[in-house]
């Protein structure tokens, strides 16, 4: 690679504006590209990318196309610092490249194939994430001539969704700055980057704002859309006659610290508007040290919007999130999309794919909101945040000397406000620099106390310290809240100047993150959180029911597909079937391609470990419900299924005669079956099955059979799903016999109330039984030490005999 001495050997500093030749580390997970205009002595795009310290660097005479039949000549030139991409401003004529020089483009990229590799062979393959240009690019080198001192190159785009037909669209509809907005004539003429826009209605006021409750999962469903949860501070920015307000969470004013955003919020073309966003310095979402750092020195800030709650004197907060979406998109249309002002970009993809996108690219974790919530002004549950990184507020109570020289403290101690006191909550002893030491060494003066803030005993860990009243906030990242609801591993981000003490609580964070644990190997959260509130039933014991009866209910579900009944918030919340896979899960829940009735293939899980049903737990499922075939052939039923469903006011009596019938019946014809009692209300008849028949033979049967015995019990029994006919009846559903149909499996839990287990039972044991949910997590070592009734159960196809049979018992 080569360096940056071609670089500064053609520049004089002292006079030309451009930064100076500097080799920088790697700043991040991303790499970063920029495209500038450069109106030299010959109009040309500077297409630069990030790599090894420096920006590699191209010109493009014609600027880039989106056509991919268009092969842009692309000369290499010699690297850049990476400086250089935040360079826009006139370089004076006298000097190495003398003109005019836009922002044209920024954004990341990512290489599609190793780049040393591409740099040498001439091809280089690169998907970029730019405000402009998007999508798969090359970079093919051309053959030069031995006279040639110069390096072509062609950048050519990708037939994706982001090609386009016209060849010059891209820099025909973009001529103007991605950061400020400026035209070429406007930077040439040091015009302002804003200017100031007229408003003609009253300033809105400040409004209390709308808070995101935590869940460790994001919701599911058609009706939510995701957004970055950014690092910062939370701002109301208010725009109107008589200037710009920017206001904290908590109604405070900082224009002032915030100074630097008011001159581009003045420039937004409305008669007057109230945006929720945040606040945020760094790059990607933001880091909140960055931010500290930024707000002290006066580096650049940028500011996230997300909603509008008012604009030009209309409120719109009983409005419709995706309305208001609409209205704020609308207000930036014309605003830079690379600016100090920018628009949250909603994160394509269900909950789970766009948490599990935030967290590779290194995010904090997104928000999700219903698009038909209207705006209000507290915490609610049409926002739910879901995090990659533990992070919370905290309150300072106290600090522990240190023995270090030069330390004042050696820990902070941390606590939260639980019903008006304050709980201790662990300490943090790192993350500290020589700034922190100074500023918190200042507040711990004129907050200094004799006796302990924190309510309760308090561990020996807090022996020797000194005292705070607590009034300062800050803000810690910590791997894991104990069983005792303290942090573990905690480091030190931040004072958070915006939040008042008395609103810290910690309660959320301590239910949602407390008590991880690894069981039989996989890392499951939350253990502590209560699933199943009437009996007090927590995730961990979820997951340590499947650890326990993995080997037992492996038997019967291994190796097939495997629908999850997925409650993340517990039964009181919103829960889902999943039977396609997706991204996210554990390793242990593994993905096979099924071919569809549209003969399309869709991904369908499966578990045959232990790790993969505790994965599975670890994602919030509490019922596992299989095909009856497994995967190996899958056309082949290996059971079969009849589930007795009793209408309202059947008793549990009923349902029993109608197993003992089904059996009798299938005894009949020459099959063996064994009861399973289902936590719920009915009774599953299983009947194992040798492969020797296809899908359509067992549907056949068994809804034959089911049709014999609903025709000779008419007024006990129903074979047909209706609502009308199944009053007083018991519903014999043999629709768990088609393809692609399921039922539950033997040793699940079930998502209810009593939180009990589906067990199969011998028919005597049947016959003692009081009700279908019996079993218990509880019950489970005792039922593991006895044989499991369906191995005892001898497996027979649907042969002939058979089929034979079914017809004589038919007119018997």
């Amino acid at each position: 690679m080569s360096t940056l001495d071609a670089y500064r050997q053609k520049r004089d500093f002292d006079v030309t504006p451009e930064p100076r030749a500097e080799l920088v580390d790697a700043g991040g997970d991303r790499l970063s590209f920029v495209v500038q205009k450069h109106d030299a002595s010959r109009l040309h795009y500077d297409f630069r990318l990030e790599w090894e310290g420096v920006l590699l660097s191209w010109a493009v005479t014609k600027g880039p196309s989106t056509d991919p039949s268009e092969k842009r000549l692309a000369v290499r030139t010699e690297d850049h610092p990476v400086a250089y991409g935040d360079f826009e401003g006139t370089i004076p004529k006298d000097q190495y490249g003398g003109g005019t020089v836009m922002l044209w483009d920024a954004g990341w990229w990512e290489p599609l194939d190793d780049p040393e590799d591409g740099l040498a062979k001439g091809k280089l393959r690169i998907r970029l994430h730019g405000a402009r240009m998007k999508g798969g690019w090359a970079l093919v080198r051309m053959r030069g001539r031995k006279t040639e001192k110069r390096e072509n190159w062609l950048l050519i785009k990708e037939r994706d969704d982001f090609a386009g037909r016209s060849a010059d669209a891209l820099t025909n509809k973009h001529k103007t700055s991605v950061t400020t907005g400026r035209s070429m004539r406007a930077i040439a003429s040091d015009k302002r980057a804003a200017k100031p826009a007229r408003h003609d209605k009253p300033l809105p006021r400040f409004r209390k704002v709308q808070l995101a409750t935590l869940q460790d999962a994001p919701p599911r469903g058609d009706g939510w859309q995701h957004e970055a949860k950014f690092d910062g501070y939370r701002c109301l920015m208010a725009v109107g006659k008589g200037g710009v307000r920017l206001y904290t969470r908590n109604g405070k004013d900082w224009s002032d610290r915030f100074g630097a955003l008011c001159e581009h919020a003045a420039a937004l073309e409305c008669d007057a508007a109230l945006i929720d966003g945040e606040v945020i310095a760094g790059g990607a979402g933001g880091d909140f040290s960055a931010l500290q750092t930024a707000l002290k020195s006066g580096d650049p800030l940028t500011f996230y919007a997300f909603d509008c709650l008012h604009l030009d004197g209309r409120d719109l907060t009983d409005d419709a999130l995706s309305d208001r979406r609409a209205e704020l998109e609308s207000l930036f249309d014309s605003v830079p999309p690379r600016g100090p002002l920018r628009l949250s970009p909603v994160i394509e993809g269900d909950g789970d794919a766009a948490l599990e996108a935030m967290c590779e690219a290194g995010g904090e974790g997104i928000v999700s909101k219903r698009r038909d919530a209207p705006y209000r002004g507290s915490r609610s549950r049409s926002w739910i945040k879901s995090k990659c990184v533990r992070r919370a507020e905290f309150v300072i109570g106290g600090w522990s000397p240190s023995d270090k020289r030069g330390r004042p403290f050696s820990s902070l101690l941390l606590g939260s406000f639980e019903g008006g006191e304050l709980v201790y909550r662990g300490r943090v002893g790192t993350g500290f620099d020589e700034d922190d030491f100074r500023d918190l060494g200042g507040h711990f003066k004129s907050l200094s106390r004799k006796t302990a803030p924190f309510q309760g005993d308090l561990p020996s860990e807090t022996k020797g310290a000194h005292w705070l009243s607590p009034r300062i906030v800050a803000e810690v990242e910590y791997a894991e809240f104990t069983s005792e609801g303290r942090i573990r591993h905690g480091v030190y981000k931040g004072l958070r100047e915006d939040k008042e003490a008395q609103d810290v609580s910690a309660t959320a964070e301590a239910e949602t993150d407390g008590g991880d644990q690894t069981i039989s190997g996989v890392r499951v959260s939350s253990t502590g959180r209560v699933v199943i509130p009437e009996t007090g039933l927590t995730k961990g014991d979820v997951a340590r029911h499947y650890e326990r009866v993995a080997e037992r209910m492996l038997t019967y579900t291994a190796e097939r597909p495997v629908s999850l009944l997925r409650c993340p918030d517990g039964i009181s919340g919103d829960c889902f079937f999943q039977k396609h896979a997706g991204k996210g899960f554990p390793d242990g829940v593994k993905s096979l391609p099924i071919e569809e009735k549209d003969g399309g293939a869709e991904e369908y899980m499966y578990v045959s470990t232990p790790k993969g049903l505790i994965g599975a737990a670890q994602m919030g499922t509490l019922e596992f419900h299989i095909w009856g075939a497994a995967r190996d052939r899958i056309e082949r039923p290996d059971r079969m299924v009849f589930d007795l469903d009793p209408d309202e006011g059947l008793d549990f009596e009923d349902v029993k005669r109608a197993a003992v019938e089904v059996r009798d019946g299938l005894s009949v014809c020459g099959l063996e079956s064994a009861p399973m009692v289902t936590g719920g209300k009915g009774v599953h008849v299983i009947v194992p099955l040798r492969r020797i028949t296809e899908w359509d033979t067992v549907k056949f049967f068994a809804r034959t059979f089911a049709t014999i015995l609903a025709d000779r019990h008419p007024d006990r029994y129903t074979a047909t799903m209706s609502k009308a006919k199944r009053k007083g009846r018991v519903f014999v559903d043999w629709l768990r016999n088609e393809r692609g149909a399921t039922a539950v499996a033997p040793y699940s839990l079930r998502a209810r109330s009593s939180a009990a287990v589906a067990v199969p039972v011998t028919w005597d044991e049947l016959e003692r039984l009081d009700r279908p949910d019996m079993f218990q997590v509880g019950d489970m070592e005792g039922r593991l030490a006895q044989p499991c009734p369906l191995a005892a159960v001898q497996d027979k196809g649907i042969g002939s005999s058979v089929v034979e049979a079914l017809d004589e018992w038919s007119q018997a």
